[in-house]
Order: structure tokens, then C-alpha cells, then sequence
């Protein structure tokens, strides 16, 4: 019971630090535009995301010190996302036939905890 109250704190917490994660870098990518073609204004914007989503993680969600060795791991969890993200994508628009504008969705549905597991792995370990 007690365990399971942990992890739903720590999910809240973490839906909370990705939730001010994409707003932050899609403003960022937003002023970027103002300078920058859009191909480099969200190269740039991503990259940031992953500095600010391991920072959120560690300190507001997992409660662990910042490391440089868990943080060149870090990115394997959007890899990993990445990955999973455009298979479900493919399945289900090639052949579900599902609608490409509500496939992300449901592909954000499934990749959230999966991004949280893997999150919680490289932050928490040791």
C-alpha cells in the first residue's frame, strides 16, 4: 500500500515535470523560430528538454543528486521512446488504420510509463 502510494507520487510528479518540460521547450522552440529556421530551432529545443527533463527527474520527481554519468545515460529514454513511438505509429496508422492525428496519442498513452520505468532505472541507480 505504502509502496503503491510512493510510485503514484512519484508518477504525479513526473507526469508534472513533462508536462513543464513541453511547454518550456516548445516556447523555447517558439523564440528560436524567431531567429532560426525550424529544423535547428527544435534540434536545439529537443536537446534542451533532455537537459531539463533530467534535471526535473532527479531533483523533483526521483529526488536524487545530479550526476554526469547518469546523465549521459539519460538519453537512452529518448531513444527508447523514440523508438517505441514511431513502431506504434507505423502499426497502428499502416495497420490498424487509425487516424494520424490521434496516433500520437494513444502512442503517448503507452510510452509515458515506459519513459517513467526507464527514468526512475538511469536516476535511481547506483
Amino acid at each position: 500500500m505504502l509502496l503503491t502510494k510512493h510510485l503514484n507520487k512519484e508518477f504525479l510528479k513526473f507526469l508534472i515535470s513533462g508536462g513543464i518540460n513541453t511547454l518550456a521547450t516548445y516556447l523555447m522552440y517558439l523564440f528560436l523560430l524567431l531567429f532560426y529556421n525550424y529544423s535547428l530551432s527544435y534540434s536545439v529545443s529537443y536537446i534542451t528538454g533532455i537537459f531539463l527533463s533530467y534535471y526535473l527527474n532527479s531533483v523533483f520527481v526521483f529526488k536524487e543528486k545530479i550526476s554526469f554519468r547518469k546523465f549521459l545515460k539519460f538519453p537512452i529514454v529518448y531513444l527508447v521512446q523514440y523508438i517505441v513511438n514511431m513502431l506504434m505509429l507505423y502499426v497502428l496508422v499502416e495497420y490498424a488504420q487509425f487516424n494520424v492525428q490521434i496516433v500520437p496519442l494513444v502512442a503517448m498513452i503507452i510510452t509515458v510509463p515506459i519513459t517513467f520505468i526507464l527514468s526512475k532505472m538511469i536516476i535511481k541507480s547506483k
